[in-house]
């Protein structure tokens, strides 16, 4: 149980100094779009992480970001375990997390649905809240 929470707790260390990483220093010119780290999972043993990344942006621009994020896998790795304090620090698999996708897709639409309220003159989320978000002929 215990060897679990340490787990847990070294993950989202990971997650908070990649995410570090990439807001300030990052300068691999393949890195586009807005990369948000969502989640690590790390094995019992502490060897390997999978790094969960959600990339705003066309499929192009996803796979670029994801080879220049293994790319820096080295990098990153020896930077965690200084950073750490790890004797071994993991292996770094990235993968892109689809889950954040649909609510993008939501924010989007309701922030449509606002602009469009605006300029017909109703407050924003006016027919958000009433359900009535519709097209006017």
């Amino acid at each position: 149980m215990a060897n679990n929470r340490r787990a847990d707790r070294v993950a989202e260390a990971i997650r908070v100094e990649i995410a570090t990483f990439l807001g300030e220093g990052a300068k691999d010119p393949r890195l586009v779009g807005m990369i948000t780290v969502t989640g690590v999972d790390v094995t019992k043993d502490l060897r390997h992480a999978k790094v969960f990344v959600s990339v705003m942006g066309t499929d192009v621009e996803r796979a670029a970001t994801l080879e220049a994020l293994e790319g820096m896998g080295g990098h990153l790795r020896s930077r965690l375990a200084r950073v750490l304090s790890l004797r071994v620090a993991p292996s770094l698999s990235f993968k892109v997390d689809e889950s954040v996708a649909p609510l993008v897709e939501i924010v989007a639409a309701e922030l449509f649905a606002d602009a469009v309220a605006t300029a017909r003159g109703h407050k924003a989320g006016e027919f958000r809240r009433m359900g009535k978000v519709t097209r006017e002929e």
